[in-house]
């Protein structure tokens, strides 16, 4: 039986992701793409494996050439270049912070993803010329803050505008799946307009 997706200590407070994150500030050479796109991370590892990055995937693949655009996820796990996705502790991982009832989980992953989104788009500022986020909710949030403290400008997909038209305030998670397919068309034709 799979362990428990949102039981133990959450991955942002283990040192074993603050390092793993520190060594990607500090020392990996990000690649030079046009466009980076964020990408939440998923419950199934690697995350390009996942049902849903292979389908964010697909649309990626279908607006742009792959030369041009660079894959981070970010979320629960930090924030890592997806080609690092299979280094510790990335693939070993398995939580969603949706299925924590406790608010200071929550606002502890806001604090803690805000400032390594906000080191990130630092050390990037000069590495790419466009950053896209495809995400919802508190990834959301702590990718608009951090773009907000470093004024390093990211769109974030799909707009407030669909996700309000969308939403379902009697649903478990009231904006959604990203595999909705009006969240999908709005990725696709944000990224073809880059």
């Amino acid at each position: 039986m799979p362990p428990a997706i949102a039981t133990g200590t959450p991955p942002f407070f283990k040192p074993e992701f603050e390092e793993a994150y520190q060594y990607i500030l500090r020392h990996y050479p990000v690649p030079e793409r046009e466009v980076a796109v964020f990408l939440p991370c998923s419950v199934h590892k690697p995350y390009s494996t996942s049902p849903s990055h292979r389908l964010f995937d697909r649309v990626i693949a279908s607006a742009l050439p792959e030369e041009r655009v660079h894959r981070v996820v970010f979320g629960t796990c930090g924030v890592v270049p997806r080609e690092l996705e299979l280094m510790y502790p990335y693939a070993s991982y398995r939580y969603m912070l949706g299925r924590s009832p406790d608010p200071a989980v929550h606002e502890s992953f806001l604090r803690i993803e805000t400032v390594r989104l906000e080191g990130y788009l630092r050390k990037t500022e000069r590495t790419y010329r466009h950053r896209v986020a495809y995400c919802l909710g508190e990834f959301r949030k702590a990718m608009r803050a951090a773009s907000a403290r470093t004024g390093i400008p990211v769109t974030l997909v799909p707009s407030d505008e669909t996700i309000t038209a969308c939403r379902d305030p009697a649903a478990r998670f009231p904006d959604g799946s990203l595999s909705r397919k009006e969240y999908l068309e709005e990725f696709a034709a944000v990224l073809r307009g880059l």
